[in-house]
């Protein structure tokens, strides 16, 4: 077997004072040449715990062998009290999950991914002699062309507590630097790290925690709740000579001697009263709300957490909810309430949050007083910008999230990520606004408002990788990209982008019209339109088309933030779209059920003109006044329109979609069962009342539904 092992012989087995040994078995996953036993080299050297690495290639004595020889020796060493380097490509779910089994419930389980070009991968490869393996040369080449597409990326949901993703030689570096500098009772934070997004979440800075915490006890502020203090008093970082040889801007590393996950690795949203100071809004109704809103929320964040802030020990609100929660036994350990200054939270009080709330004015400015100003303040210019290009203003109710720059002062001193502005209603007859005492309506605003607080928040945690321990989809929805999460009716989310009429999609922007968000707003607040919703679950909701272009057409629409229409969609998303595609055919059968000649297609325009991904249920009849014009026709009658079928299918085989464009609209009038040629839409209309011909094109394709068949 090939190992390097570091042993300090001075060192006791439970650590350098007796403390309790956390073991780790370290998942290396890449293809041939990303650089997995050079890391294995590199950690042992500077490393003063224990490693044992286990390498397929040399295990038989200097020879390959296989993966049960490996598991074997990983097994023996742990039981020796050894953290273990798995040093094999573990390109796939089935290849990692047997080792993920090694080890007690208190072992960690780590994956670091060498994610680097794969043509740099088959560049060293071919160049290298000497292999343990013997893969060298043109045969190195074949090998990691072969396994590339294969490469399954690693999730939390396999058994992982931490991953970390490596796309260069620097991510690859800091990575040995943090191993390496990790002692025998040392433990890292939980989750993913280093991960590209398509919102480019930065990750906490590592140098920032690295630093060991003031543990005088001379905090200026002090928790509401005992119980939650979120200090890290007593608590020890891994490797505090590197605070001096160099910069981490990717991870986090807090460890304490207990061995539990410091309240700083825990993604947490620290929140004022929105609307309640400035705006007057009534305590009573507004701690109703809040509590309301925590413990639909609360089963969605996994582990991590809400923290209410007020300045004041005498806070009416601050009692209210606190009162209220503790009589709808909401978990404590998830959401507590804090009195402190929310811009000082870990250095004046050790409460490390980072995900600030601030409930900001229309224009989302510096301006005022309270909180924002203060907010603000702390956070430096840096924040002002980054919300500029977020968003300039925001209507009530509405929330936007921002990723606080690493120059913030604010990230540095307190560990802030991200600041989630969100505007409330507006009571107080001085400011603009006002709703002059309409409470029906207000409070309709202010739930909006914690909703998209709240729901930004998910998608924040989501990109922490805390995905999993939501329950959420693994293809992802996951949310992961995502991740569906099963225990709550609100919507999921897959960016960290909310309620904003301008939307990211990738690298391009797009711009949504007020009246294109309806869809939108009734996806994530269904019970805010019960008038109009058939269905609603966690993943999507079910209504009448308001506009319907046949008999009956019915929109099964996502319940996902950053999923505005196909163009969003990737393989990741596929349960999702099967899961669209059973509802609205369930639909069509009931329908069918109460009128045996409909005939009904289920399917998505390439660019819908409605923001939110949604599934026409569409009768084949097009008997409706508000089928109105030739592009009414043609987007459901030309390759426009694109079957549920088809689009889960081009998914699965393809992992992308070839999606229609506009031109199909200059085309003709032409009858989908018999194909003739109209003229125009008022002759079109008159031909299809007397048109008989069965849709034979559908039939032959699958992609029809009625009494005598139904294709899934």
């Amino acid at each position: 077997m090939e190992s390097m092992e570091i042993d300090r012989g001075n060192t006791p087995p439970g650590g350098e004072k007796g403390e309790e040994l956390k073991q780790i078995i370290l998942v290396l996953i890449g293809l041939p040449g990303s650089g997995k036993s050079t890391f294995c080299e590199e950690v042992a050297k500077v490393s003063s715990r224990p490693w044992t690495r286990v390498c397929q290639d040399a295990i038989k004595n200097g020879k390959s062998g296989t993966k049960i020889m490996c598991l074997s020796v990983a097994a023996a060493a742990l039981e020796d009290g050894k953290s273990v380097l798995i040093d094999r490509c573990n390109i796939d779910k089935e290849q990692r999950a047997d080792f993920l089994k090694l080890g007690s419930s208190e072992t960690e389980k780590h994956a670091v991914v060498l994610d680097l070009p794969n043509s740099l991968c088959i560049s060293r490869s071919v160049k290298r002699s000497g292999h343990e393996g013997k893969l060298q040369g043109g045969r190195a080449a074949q090998v990691v062309n072969h396994m590339a597409p294969k490469k399954e990326l690693p999730k939390l949901s396999e058994g992982f507590n931490r991953i970390m993703f490596c796309y260069n030689e620097k991510d690859v570096k800091e990575a040995i630097k943090l191993y390496g500098s990790l002692r025998l009772c040392d433990s890292l934070p939980s989750g993913c790290f280093g991960q590209k997004s398509l919102d480019s979440m930065v990750q906490v800075g590592i140098r920032s925690f690295f630093k060991k915490q003031d543990t005088s006890g001379n905090a200026k502020s002090v928790p509401e709740d005992s119980g939650n203090q979120g200090a890290e008093a007593g608590s020890h970082t891994a490797g505090d000579a590197l605070e001096k040889k160099g910069k981490f801007d990717k991870v986090v590393v807090t460890t304490s001697t207990s061995g539990s996950t410091a309240s700083c690795c825990i993604p947490t949203l620290a929140f004022p009263s929105i609307s309640t100071a400035d705006f007057q809004f009534d305590l009573e109704k507004a701690s109703d709300i809040i509590v309301e809103q925590v413990e639909e929320y609360i089963s969605r964040i996994g582990e991590a957490k809400l923290v209410m802030v007020d300045l004041s020990h005498g806070s009416k609100i601050l009692s209210l909810v606190k009162t209220k929660a503790a009589k709808k036994n909401i978990d404590s350990n998830k959401f507590s309430t804090f009195v402190g200054d929310i811009t000082q939270l870990r250095s004046g009080g050790g409460l490390s949050c980072n995900v600030i709330a601030n409930p900001t004015n229309r224009e989302i400015k510096p301006g005022g007083g309270g909180v924002n100003a203060a907010v603000f303040k702390a956070a430096g210019f840096e924040l002002e910008v980054a919300t500029k290009e977020r968003a300039e203003k925001l209507a009530a109710g509405e929330c936007v999230i921002v990723p606080l720059p690493s120059s913030s002062p604010w990230f540095g001193a307190e560990g802030v990520t991200h600041v989630i502005h969100v505007l409330g209603p507006n009571m107080n007859p001085k400011r603009p606004d006002c709703l002059k005492d309409d409470y029906t309506k207000g409070c309709k605003i202010l739930r909006e408002a914690y909703s998209s607080l709240f729901e930004g928040f998910v998608s924040i945690v989501k990109s922490y990788g805390n995905e999993d321990q939501n329950g959420k989809r693994t293809a992802p929805f996951v949310p992961e990209k995502n991740k569906k999460s099963k225990g709550s009716s609100s919507p999921l989310s897959k960016s960290g982008v909310n309620n904003q009429n301008q939307v990211e999609q990738g690298s391009t922007t797009k711009t949504w019209n007020p009246w294109a968000q309806a869809l939108h707003k009734i996806a994530m607040s269904p019970g805010n339109h019960k008038d109009v919703v058939l269905e609603v679950s966690d993943h999507v909701v079910v209504i009448k088309d308001s506009y319907p272009k046949a008999q009956q057409h019915l929109l099964v629409i996502a319940r996902c933030h950053g999923l505005d229409s196909l163009a969003d969609v990737s393989g990741e998303d596929i349960p999702l779209l099967k899961e669209m595609h059973d509802v609205g055919l369930k639909w069509a059968e009931k329908l069918i059920l109460k009128n045996k000649s409909l005939e009904f297609r289920l399917g998505y325009h390439s660019i819908p003109s409605m923001r939110q991904l949604h599934l026409h249920v569409i009768s084949q009849d097009f008997d409706s006044t508000h089928l109105k014009n030739k592009k009414h026709w043609l987007s459901f009658n030309t390759p426009f329109f694109l079957d549920s079928v088809n689009v889960i299918k081009q998914l699965e085989e393809d992992g992308e979609l070839r999606l229609g464009n506009e031109s199909f609209f200059d085309g003709v009038l032409r009858c989908h069962r018999c194909l003739s040629v109209n003229p125009n839409m008022p002759k079109l209309k008159n031909h299809l009342r007397s048109c008989k011909y069965p849709l034979a094109v559908l039939i032959q394709s699958g992609y029809l539904i009625s009494s005598e068949g139904k294709y899934r």
